[in-house]
């Protein structure tokens, strides 16, 4: 890879800022400062440094969200804030989007990446992954529910879901239920309720996959995946 590339991709500036840094001998590869920005570098085996620090290359970045209510999961919204609003430059630059959507009031985990191979592993509706959400629901929430999901419930559209697991922490006036789907219609889990008469409050998802909701992170902070996660989620999808 040429070096002013590798540098551009790691959010040193355009190629033609790169070639000021290079022109001002802040740029050494193998520890010999460099004057040429086509000079071609092994990105994984060459030492680069930017001011004497060493630059580890990323192809790609992986991030772990807990989504706050009031942003969209999109890369750009007229109207809103998005999730890449809440990300700092020195991963905005790899440009990441969010794998699938979270609704705007939803809370909860969302992976922010620019892997398109493991997005469309993860989105594939015949990969079957499955999502956990945690709601609250006004109204009791009953065995028949349980099982109308577990057959698969008519949304408003006439649309069929996939059987959905659905597990009843408390009942009352405001339920306390856990689901878990493996597909993600428009509103999906607000809708299924709607079909047995019930309303989604409050909604957060907990995991995605393998991908478990790290509670640690405040709404609205994220951090990259540990190696265990990333390659946790990527053996799940490779036997999905």
């Amino acid at each position: 890879m040429r070096l002013d590339k590798f540098l551009a991709h790691m959010g040193f500036g355009t190629r033609k800022e790169v070639k000021e840094l290079i022109k001002s001998k802040a740029i050494q590869v193998n520890d010999v400062i460099v004057k040429d920005s086509s000079l071609h570098v092994k990105e994984h085996v060459d030492k680069v440094s930017v001011y004497g620090e060493e630059i580890e290359y990323k192809e790609f970045i992986y991030l772990m969200l807990n989504k706050p209510a009031g942003v969209v999961s999109a890369t750009e919204d007229t109207r809103d804030r998005t999730v890449i609003d809440l990300l700092e430059d020195d991963v905005r630059h790899f440009q990441p989007y969010p794998v699938g959507r979270l609704d705007k009031d939803t809370v909860g985990l969302l992976l922010l990446t620019n892997d398109g191979a493991l997005t469309h592993r993860l989105l594939s509706p015949n990969k079957n992954v499955p999502k956990l959400y945690y709601a609250e629901v006004e109204g009791i929430v009953d065995e028949s529910d349980v099982q109308a999901f577990l057959e698969g419930v008519i949304l408003d559209d006439g649309y069929k879901t996939k059987p959905g697991i659905l597990t009843i922490l408390s009942r009352g006036p405001v339920s306390e239920v856990e689901l878990t789907i493996t597909e993600g219609k428009f509103h999906q889990v607000k809708r299924m309720f709607e079909s047995v008469g019930k309303k989604v409050v409050f909604l957060k998802r907990l995991s995605m996959g393998q991908l478990i909701l790290d509670e640690s992170l405040k709404q609205g902070d994220y951090r990259e995946l540990t190696e265990e996660e990333l390659e946790g989620l990527q053996q799940k999808n490779d036997q999905a």
